[in-house]
């Protein structure tokens, strides 16, 4: 599995058309802590079931997009923080240590 960067604001709308599994990870380059949460996700993210969509936000270069994550998804906005998106609706957002892909994939397959 691979991430896709998001870069543009209208990649946020696209993903809430898109229909099935998507995730956002928002990431702070600046941030030990997000850096953490960043490895021990990647570490298990085999766990994740294929055809997910995997997205990568880093927040420091682009916080005009994670504000707008924020408010299309209606959730409070954390640093780092992901969101489990299903046919358009956050299903699941978790922060910190929190943030776990055993989680998501358990999401997935219920």
């Amino acid at each position: 599995m691979e991430w896709k960067k998001i870069t543009d604001v209208a990649e946020i709308s696209e993903i809430k058309q898109q229909e099935g599994y998507s995730l956002i990870f928002k990431h702070s380059t600046r941030c030990s802590v997000s850096m953490m949460a960043k490895r021990r996700f990647e570490m298990d993210w085999d766990a994740i079931p294929e055809g997910t969509k995997l997205y990568f936000l880093d927040l420091i270069s682009y916080r005009d997009i994670s504000a707008q994550i924020a408010e299309t998804f209606q959730v409070h906005h954390e640093s780092p923080q992901i969101l489990l998106i299903k046919d358009g609706e956050c299903i699941l957002d978790a922060s910190h240590g929190d943030i776990s892909a055993e989680e998501v994939a358990e999401v997935i397959s219920n």
